[in-house]
């Protein structure tokens, strides 16, 4: 029998809903009811069933009560083109002017315009033919060599496609009716290949936000590639952003992630041997990794052997082993020992020093269901005290002091303590408290931010590109797509045009400094 919690709320009178154990049943129904479908819906994926479609609610005869806005701050009245920079004067002549009519100057009036056009050049290059008999012949334009694409197209190719999320099919529609002889295999060509330059900017990104920012915040969400299943993942902060698809989203390929692209090694030191313990593997294993401490391993299928020496085969004290090995190699190599990692509660984001997100910890209190006024009257009242915290913690970022400090320990131990009559609550403010030392951690370290917002707003550019472009087929085109993303989201960061970017990088310029740089000097003057 499938009981509707919501028949049942619906059927009970206001004086059965005051007997604790109605209301205690009516949770354990909703609870009940949820986890059946959960297991309805992954059946439904399992023997590969369409799924449940998504249909939002009709919001045409929503009320509307949001309060007239005001202007926005900075949008006083001003003149728009007082910084445009003109290309063209042209002088106008009024009509009928007499010869006793005064000159009185001028009255300006500014049109912005854009030239599109096919703009095609037939360079000559000149041959002289040397005494020794050599033919000596000049040079092409450094930012036209190698290619029969001009500098300018190539970025508009590169900014349509990465920028404005035009597909590539369109792009080439577009190309053509602009005049572009173009086949679909050149702009894919213009996408994805030869842009080594990009790739090694980006990777410079991790390396300098791992060795000087105190902290980083992480997500991560679904990628296809090649038509198999995989994940992308974002490491990010207010400085910088970088994104890296692959096949999986487990503990290993994050700490993969975080030794950065050009290390392989692998190092059993105190880091990896302290990881071992935390994470309680086995004495025995414990013991034989502690014997060959401290040591290193070149790449994968050496630390591999190494295992297999020591007759370390299972698949969890494996798997541990490898992890504490590569978060030694990041301690050893890339990282400073004091990087907080801010995340949204993901288990493989759970490293070094740990702290959650508060917007993700109140969404758990806002799903909680309530079955009686007093129940509401309840949540209402620890939602309060929720956002009354949370304001005080932002206020403690800016002033921190030991006395608030131990003020606020004490205030969250009473703001989360799960001693109401609210059952489902109680059970949700429990979880909450595990985690007190890690949604606290901005008490010891205030530069650490209270929300994982800005990985979440990073994570969604990357989605906009999935839904509309689907996967990628190519190792490049994926490559290519990780890279442009992040340099995209970077640049914006640190208060740089992409256009600009782009047409500073392709035409070889060198007027914008490496971001790595820039990053480095915005870090300084903060931190």
């Amino acid at each position: 029998m499938n009981l509707d919690y919501k028949k049942i709320q619906a059927l009970s009178t206001p004086e059965i809903l005051e007997n604790p154990l109605v209301v205690y049943l009516l949770e354990v129904c909703k609870q009940q009811s949820e986890m059946l479908s959960e297991f309805k819906e992954e059946n439904r994926r399992l023997k590969n069933h369409p799924p449940k479609p998504n249909i939002k609610p009709s919001r045409v005869e929503a009320p509307n009560n949001k309060p007239l806005a005001g202007k926005r701050p900075g949008s006083e009245k001003r003149k728009k083109t007082d910084k445009l920079e003109i290309s063209k004067v042209e002088i106008i002549e009024a009509e009928g002017v007499c010869p006793d009519w005064k000159f009185k100057g001028y009255s300006n009036y500014v049109v912005q315009e854009i030239i599109i056009k096919p703009y095609n050049i037939r360079y000559r290059l000149k041959r002289y033919l040397t005494p020794e008999g050599k033919y000596v012949k000049a040079q092409l334009p450094t930012e036209v060599q190698g290619s029969h694409f001009g500098a300018e197209l190539r970025k508009f190719v590169l900014y349509q496609y990465y920028n404005c999320y035009v597909t590539e099919p369109i792009l080439l529609v577009q190309l053509r009716e602009l005049g572009i002889d173009i086949s679909a295999g050149q702009l894919n060509n213009l996408l994805i290949k030869d842009h080594d330059q990009f790739h090694a900017e980006k990777e410079g990104l991790l390396r300098r936000g791992l060795e000087l920012c105190p902290y980083i915040q992480s997500d991560d969400t679904g990628s296809r590639h090649a038509g198999k299943n995989g994940y992308c993942t974002v490491i990010c902060n207010d400085f910088f952003t970088y994104f890296k698809s692959g096949e999986s989203k487990s503990r290993i390929n994050f700490l993969k992630l975080l030794r950065t692209s050009d290390r392989t090694d692998y190092h059993i030191n105190e880091y990896a041997l302290s990881y071992f313990q935390q994470q309680k593997l086995p004495l025995k294993y414990q013991g034989l990794l502690k014997s060959s401490a401290p040591c290193q391993f070149p790449d994968e299928q050496t630390w591999n052997d190494h295992l297999e020496r020591l007759g370390v085969k299972a698949e969890h004290a494996v798997r541990v082993a490898t992890e504490g090995a590569l978060l030694g190699s990041i301690i050893e190599n890339v990282a400073n020992t004091n990087l907080a990692i801010l995340s949204d509660d993901a288990g493989q984001f759970n490293i070094l020093f740990h702290a959650l997100c508060w917007v993700h910890a109140e969404r758990h209190i806002q799903k909680v269901h309530c079955f009686t006024p007093q129940q509401e009257e309840i949540l209402e009242t620890k939602l309060d005290g929720f956002w009354q915290l949370y304001q005080d913690l932002k206020a403690y970022k800016e002033n921190p002091s030991i006395d608030k400090k131990r003020e606020l320990n004490i205030r969250f131990d009473e703001v989360f303590r799960p001693d109401t009559d609210f059952w489902a609550l109680n059970q949700t403010l429990e979880k909450i408290v595990k985690n007190k030392d890690e949604l606290l951690l901005v008490l010891e370290r205030p530069e650490i931010p209270l929300h994982n917002n800005t990985s979440e707003r990073d994570i969604r550019e990357y989605v906009k590109r999935r839904k509309i472009s689907g996967s990628t087929r190519s190792d490049s085109g994926k490559e290519c797509r990780d890279t442009f993303l992040s340099l995209k989201k970077t640049c914006l960061k640190l208060g740089y045009r992409f256009w600009e970017y782009l047409d500073d990088r392709i035409k070889n310029e060198n007027k914008i400094p490496n971001l790595s740089d820039i990053m480095t000097v915005k870090l300084t003057s903060t931190f």
